[in-house]
């Protein structure tokens, strides 16, 4: 099997192709024949040697965290119908990088019929996270709704989802390319957050605002939370810009805003399970569509970080085997 490991903290050329037997399934686990491996955003940040303390990674280790593929081999105790089988599922310690992966029977999810394997790879985090924020936020029709870091591929999903609801999206991202793509997601209006007055063409946009899905982080976020109107939720889950947009708490409350942060989308396997299969659901029946910008062979792992990194990146990045 082949899998990229990473030795020391560093750049992206630390990510590096290994070579191993293949595993053999133990009691409770099966083999994956990977067909695509989620990337996120986050595991460039663990690579440098940022992740602690939610993340306190120490090299050598292998990184990726979930893969879409096919079941070729199960352990004792597996029932059998798994074989052959298309699946997703999170990968835990042993990595997700990989053409062959060793994971926990219990926590498979089946990919529907109609459904791509790097549709499903593309939405086991990213279609999880998404509707689990839409439940927490709970969307109204005519909500003016704004999106932040909405070229990636969790905010191109809350895209969808806020303009299937009703909402008047406002999408905002960085550069005129990426921002015609979300456009065509649903989004009424898309703004350039890399220019200085982007807060005033969201306002000219929508006026105040219902709801903030912040996933920039930092003073992005923190400039729209003054947009947000009383009643108004703003969900502050994002950290590309270094760190998550601060709320004060005593403002939230003069003005009625309900804030919600990251935790509120720590979940247990169950309900990740249940919202995955839910995603999965939702893409059978057209109505949830990853957008998939770019793709990499396994040994160009470097390269796929290095998008991401420097926001070159448009909508979900994968590595395919």
């Amino acid at each position: 099997m082949r899998f990229i490991e990473i030795a020391e903290f560093g750049g992206p050329e630390v990510l590096v192709v290994r070579e191993a037997s293949a595993p053999v399934p133990g009691t409770g686990e099966v083999l994956v024949e990977v067909a695509a491996a989620d990337v996120l955003w986050v595991e460039t940040r663990i690579r440098q040697g940022n992740g602690a303390p939610y993340f306190p990674v120490q090299p050598p280790y292998r990184p990726g965290v979930g893969v879409a593929g096919t079941v070729s081999a199960a352990g004792d105790g597996v029932d059998p119908a798994w074989l052959g089988r298309r699946v997703i599922s999170r990968t835990g310690e042993h990595g997700g990088y990989t053409d062959r992966a060793l994971v926990p029977a219990a926590g498979l999810i089946p990919v529907p019929d109609g459904v791509d394997l790097r549709d499903a790879a593309a939405l086991l985090h990213d279609g999880v996270t998404a509707l689990t924020l839409a439940d927490i936020v709970r969307i109204e029709p005519g909500d003016r709704v704004l999106v932040t870091a909405a070229g990636g591929g969790l905010g191109v999903l809350l895209v969808q989802l806020a303009h299937a609801a009703g909402a008047r999206v406002v999408a905002a991202g960085r550069g005129a390319a990426k921002l015609e793509r979300v456009r065509q997601q649903g989004a009424d209006a898309v703004v350039d957050y890399s220019t200085p007055d982007w807060i005033d063409r969201v306002r000219a946009a929508v006026g105040g605002l219902d709801v903030v899905f912040d996933g920039a982080g930092g003073a992005y976020g923190r400039a729209a939370l003054d947009l947000v109107a009383p009643g108004g939720r703003f969900s502050a889950h994002g950290t590309p810009s270094g760190e998550f947009a601060a709320v004060d708490p005593d403002d939230a409350k003069t003005r009625g805003i309900i804030a919600t942060g990251i935790a509120e989308v720590q979940l247990s396997p169950e309900q990740f399970q249940g919202y995955a299969a839910r995603a999965l659901a939702e893409a059978a029946a057209g109505r949830l569509r990853p957008l998939i910008g770019q793709t990499y062979p396994l040994e160009r792992a470097p390269e796929a970080h290095a998008a991401i990194e420097t926001r070159a990146a448009v909508g979900k990045t994968l590595l395919v085997v």
